[in-house]
């Protein structure tokens, strides 16, 4: 296989590196991202005499504990060295494709089958600001698991304390076993993300209903697009796990498919939560619209009602503000030479006024 360098600065954020193969490539050519962390390489292999967990610096050596243990599980974080992927792929007999596919973070989940062993893309959730996932990549074979994930940190932290604590049915079951144990907990890392997701949309209805300020429509479109990437990742896992249920592949025991049911029951779940929150996304843009023009209404009602009430006393002003002059004539303005004219002026102009609101609030327009 050829190893080609990709050039930098073609992304913002580690996980969502854009890497692809050069015009003409050779299939099975790696594309290395420089940014990215060395792989740190960790072993743990279980059977009836117990469980070995340890850092593994040479390589090489992870194929005595394909010899010694009846289920070894590799896993790799950090894909920052292309001949350490190589060794690996000789060592478990990975399908150059298969290698090529765990550089390419940019691949929808899928499933992929070999002669002799599971190729699985699948994507793990992660909450910051944003949604982000992490892509994973698992080899089933028929007594081991490798997985390679972008960077050290995931939700896989539950599957290894079962294992030493040996809880579970690891011991009883084979590598299949422990790959659906692996997908589980990346479907069930789902749902604490969504429920996040749950309080943020609430959160969101209660400022849009009390006081939408101008950033809130783009909180909103926010939590939309989150809920399209979270629609775009969950969809084809579900699909994937719904081959592997439905399917019989060689290395899945018919005892290990019950167990990918309820997976595959956890992805629809997630998959119903994600289109629900989509739906309320979609109705908080709705209800945002709404309540800003119902806020535009009350203002444009209040200084209708303002300019309402000034009109007849601008008309009342109006009249005596004309420059009639009253000792020319005695029907020029005789209220000018009247001791009390000033004070029946405002008189006028202040009863006017009130009754004008005691008529709106009969007729319950404020």
């Amino acid at each position: 296989m050829n190893l080609v360098v990709h050039t930098p600065g073609l992304h913002k954020r580690k996980r969502l590196t854009l890497t692809h193969l050069p015009a003409g490539a050779e299939p099975g050519t790696l594309v290395i991202d420089p940014e990215a962390p060395h792989p740190e390489v960790t072993v743990m292999a279980y059977g009836p005499d117990g469980l070995v967990e340890v850092d593994l610096l040479d390589l090489a050596e992870a194929r005595k504990f394909l010899d010694q243990f009846p289920v070894t599980w590799v896993n790799v974080d950090g894909l920052g060295d292309a001949k350490a992927i190589q060794a690996l792929g000789e060592i478990f007999g990975l399908h150059p494709l298969a290698q090529e596919d765990i550089l390419n973070l940019r691949h929808r989940p899928k499933l992929e089958e070999y002669p002799d062993q599971i190729f699985v893309m699948t994507r793990m959730a992660l909450l910051a600001e944003s949604f982000e996932h992490e892509q994973i990549s698992l080899f089933l074979g028929p007594n081991y698991v490798v997985t390679f994930q972008e960077q050290s940190g995931d939700c896989l932290d539950p599957v290894r304390e079962r294992l030493r604590q040996k809880r579970g049915q690891f011991n009883n079951y084979g590598a299949d076993y422990l790959a659906y144990a692996i997908l589980d907990a990346v479907i069930d890392g789902y749902f604490p993300v969504l429920e996040e997701y749950g309080e943020r949309l609430e959160a969101l209805e209660e400022e849009i209903l009390e006081r939408p300020r101008q950033d809130t429509i783009f909180k909103v479109q926010a939590a939309k697009r989150d809920m399209l990437a979270l629609r775009r990742s969950i969809w084809p896992q579900r699909e994937f796990l719904s081959r592997l249920v439905r399917d019989t592949p060689p290395l899945i025991s018919e005892r290990t498919q019950l167990y990918l049911r309820d997976s595959y029951d956890h992805a629809i779940r997630i998959m119903d939560l994600v289109d629900t929150y989509r739906d309320i996304s979609s109705g908080l843009t709705e209800l945002y619209m709404s309540s800003v023009s119902n806020r535009m209404n009350d203002v444009m009602k209040v200084l209708t009602i303002i300019a309402t009430i000034f009109i007849p006393l601008t008309f009342v002003a109006g009249i005596y503000g004309m420059n009639f002059n009253p000792d020319a004539s005695p029907f020029n303005m005789p209220e000018l030479n009247w001791y009390w004219g000033y004070p029946a002026f405002w008189c006028v102009m202040v009863v006017t006024a009130v009754a004008l609101l005691v008529f709106f609030k009969r007729r319950e327009w404020i």
